[in-house]
């Protein structure tokens, strides 16, 4: 089945060019047989290939032939039958060539919106959807990838409802755009698994890791390059307590009251798929929190941001006049001020999570949940 170019099928394009065509042929009708404008007319019948469905590209052709026939019938009888007849089949041949060009642009537009649609299911499973409903928490937040036309790059997150506390990542893969997701996809598809079923934040890097090698010695046999990913990963349990493990990622802000702090977990270790280079098991540490308060987590495709004058991103002073926001408010905020800033030229994966308490954050109605069953009882999850 044929598709439109455009919602309406391009009604008022072919409307326009109708009425275009009718008017040439009036024009040659008064001013004789001394000039044919009616000529420029060819054109019609290929833009409406262009821009029309093809029952308008028809009509258009039609109307076209049907004019340029009539002008050199009525309008200039004195014409030979040759030119008449040569007039009258060049009219035919560009219609003809319009149907078949405009059948073939609307056959490869339906291939390319089919293909879209089977990637953008795609892209939605590899990332899912911000807000994340996470039981007491809300994750909320944006993701932009440099790649155009692509809905993910080399950014990850995700957020896992598991029974040892929500657990969060947010990494990023070392290059950007398309070539970076077969990485992201291994530690994605590692952490929804790890992170569900292993005991501690390092049990989940470990499994991380072992991911990101394999995947790194599979493709490295067809010549793809090996990648790495920084990544920070968060375990909320109860009300002001949690534990951070940073993978050689950048801090992250903690928002309370009006006062904004950045912090990086101490002892933070290697990006993931370079771990092996030291030995030395990864640590993570408590937070020191309240129960109010709130996360802001980024990759550096927010902090390394750049103004016309080569100015990087004050991501903390921003945050900092911003803190009266709900996370969602905060989110759209602060993606609509990051592309003010950059002018629009975003030329990095940028993700942002915004994580607070559903207490105190406004979550809109029906926002996807995150992965995982009910949490276990506090006093079962610290014997675990």
């Amino acid at each position: 089945m044929l598709r439109k170019h455009s919602p309406d099928g391009g009604r008022l394009v072919a409307a326009v060019l109708v009425t275009s065509i009718v008017a040439l042929a009036v024009a040659d009708a008064l001013t004789g047989p001394q000039l044919r404008v009616i000529m420029f007319a060819g054109v019609a019948p290929l833009l409406a290939a262009r821009r029309c469905s093809y029952r308008g590209t028809v009509l258009v052709a039609a109307v076209f032939t049907a004019a340029q026939t009539a002008v050199y019938c009525v309008v200039a009888p004195e014409w030979s039958t040759a030119s008449t007849l040569v007039a009258f089949f060049a009219a035919l041949l560009i219609g003809l060539c319009a149907m078949s060009l405009s059948r073939a642009l609307l056959k490869r537009e339906a291939v390319y919106d089919r293909t879209r649609m089977v990637a953008d299911a795609v892209q939605r499973t590899l990332l899912r959807e911000l807000p994340i409903d996470a039981g007491s928490l809300c994750v909320a937040g944006f993701y932009n990838s440099a790649q155009e036309g692509a809905r993910v790059g080399g950014d990850i997150y995700e957020a896992v409802e598991s029974p040892y506390g929500l657990r969060i990542v947010i990494g990023d893969v070392q290059g950007k755009g398309m070539p970076a997701i077969g990485a992201a996809h291994a530690v994605l598809t590692s952490f929804r698994e790890a992170a569900y079923h292993e005991r501690s934040l390092e049990d989940v890097a470990e499994h991380l890791e072992a991911a990101l090698v394999r995947h790194n010695d599979a493709f490295s046999r067809t010549g793809a390059d090996e990648r790495f990913v920084t990544a920070l990963l968060l375990e909320m349990t109860a009300p002001g307590e949690g534990r951070a493990l940073s993978c050689g990622h950048i801090p992250y802000y903690l928002v309370r009251g009006d006062q904004v702090e950045e912090r990086l977990p101490q002892g933070a270790g290697l990006p993931l798929g370079l771990g092996g280079l030291t030995g030395r098991p990864r640590r993570a540490v408590d937070m020191a929190q309240d129960a109010d308060d709130w996360l802001v987590l980024c990759t550096d495709g927010v902090t390394e941001a750049r103004d016309a004058a080569g100015e990087f991103y004050p991501l903390r002073e921003r945050l900092a006049g911003w803190t009266h926001l709900s996370p969602a408010d905060l989110a759209r905020t602060l993606r609509a001020d990051l592309d003010a800033y950059t002018g629009g030229e975003l030329r990095d994966d940028a993700a942002v999570l915004v994580v607070r308490r559903a207490e105190t954050a406004q979550r809109p109605a029906g926002a996807p949940r995150a992965v995982g069953v009910p949490r276990m009882p506090a006093e079962e999850a610290q014997v675990a």
